[in-house]
């Protein structure tokens, strides 16, 4: 069974920096993209960025610039490096990967607060 295990997550200050990583257990073959998601209370649940096989990034416009995802196939593992982080990143994080036969495994969330 694929599980996906988010870690990273917590309290931060505005302005200041969290890594989020995402590692997947189990037997999945040919992971296409990994994405980071989020969703804040009361709000639908967006993509913040996603990363293909090839490399190729994309990201909302409301964090380009500060966050940079990555990821290490050997080890099944993505990551989000969140810097400068405002009030309104704070949310629920979520990791999805996608394989080439467009099946979807996601996390189950890690919290991010951006607050003083």
């Amino acid at each position: 069974q694929v599980r996906l295990v988010e870690s990273g997550g917590g309290l931060v200050q505005p302005g200041g920096s969290l890594r989020l990583s995402c590692a997947a257990s189990g037997i999945i073959f040919s992971i296409d993209t990994m994405g980071w998601y989020r969703q804040a209370p009361g709000k639908q649940r967006e993509l913040v960025a996603g990363i293909t096989s090839g490399g190729s990034t994309n990201y909302a416009d409301s964090v380009k610039g500060r966050f940079t995802i990555s990821r290490d196939n050997a080890k099944k593992t993505v990551y989000l490096q969140m810097n400068s982080l405002k009030p309104e990143d704070t949310a629920a994080y979520y990791c999805k990967f996608r394989t080439a036969t467009q099946r979807d495994y996601w996390g189950q969330g890690t919290q991010v607060t951006v607050s003083s």
